[in-house]
């Protein structure tokens, strides 16, 4: 069984990441689409185009399902990505329904990229729940440039982010939802700047309990070691010192999972 994650860029990692506690396999594909990230500054037809592309370059591959890693090219490309490809294909959404779940009935900030803050499909999913009054969104697009170079706890990661959520009293929040695979990078970060009140949410795990359930597989934790291919805009990487930078951001995301 060979699944596929796919997202603009390496934020992607935190799912697969994910996955190889979670979902037995025989290999994992990752495709992170290096050329052309970010997607969350693009408009929603460019993002299109560069999904399929991809999808193209995937479905040649053999693989047995795609998760959509990216809560943009969900936004943007997962509806149509079904349309033309008969394989289990699950996409993100932030987990707003899950924050309040969680943590009841207080105020809710929710973090992704502007074309998912000003998409139809989060519009959609606030209605849905009724909640308008208790959510509130926040594009923070920088954090993908700085997850893309690997800074992430620098002056200027947390200026950016003590300016952009300076405007917020975080005594009436009781999360944050990281709708962008990208912020999961940031947890020690945003962890030193927000009370211990607020709590960290994601879509991660839900998105592959929906994609084992759309296999017909059980979630367990995978037996033996899985394969992992990487891809980088249709490029196979294998150089030692681009798979370093791949490990480098596995061994934070060992540090940033335990983060809640």
């Amino acid at each position: 069984m060979r699944i596929a994650f796919f997202d603009s860029g390496i934020g992607g990692l935190s799912v697969m990441h994910h996955a190889l506690r979670l979902l037995p396999a025989d290999e994992f594909i990752f495709f992170a689409d290096e050329d052309h990230v970010p997607y969350g500054t693009r408009s929603p037809d460019e993002v299109l185009r560069l999904v399929d592309d991809a999808f193209r370059f995937l479905i040649a591959l053999d693989v047995n399902a795609v998760a959509v890693a990216c809560n943009t090219a969900t936004s943007a490309a997962v509806r149509e990505m079904r349309r033309r490809y008969d394989i289990p294909i699950v996409g993100m959404e932030p987990a707003i329904k899950l924050a309040f779940d969680l943590y009841g009935s207080r105020r809710v900030l929710v973090t992704a990229t502007p074309i998912t803050i000003n998409g139809e499909k989060i519009k959609r999913l606030i209605d849905r729940l009724g909640r308008q009054d208790y959510v509130e969104l926040l594009a923070l697009p920088m954090l993908v440039d700085f997850a893309e170079r690997q800074e992430f706890e620098s002056a200027a990661v947390e200026e950016y982010l003590r300016r952009a959520l300076e405007p917020y009293d975080f005594g009436e929040f009781s999360s944050i939802v990281l709708g962008c695979t990208h912020f999961n990078y940031f947890k020690d970060t945003l962890r030193s700047l927000l009370p211990s009140n607020v709590r960290f949410v994601d879509g991660n795990e839900g998105t592959l309990r929906e994609l084992a359930r759309r296999m017909n597989i059980a979630p367990s934790a995978p037996r033996g070691s899985i394969d992992v291919r990487y891809y980088y805009s249709g490029r196979r990487i294998d150089d030692d010192v681009e798979l370093e930078r791949i490990g480098k951001y596995l061994r934070r995301l060992d540090r940033m999972i335990e983060i809640n």
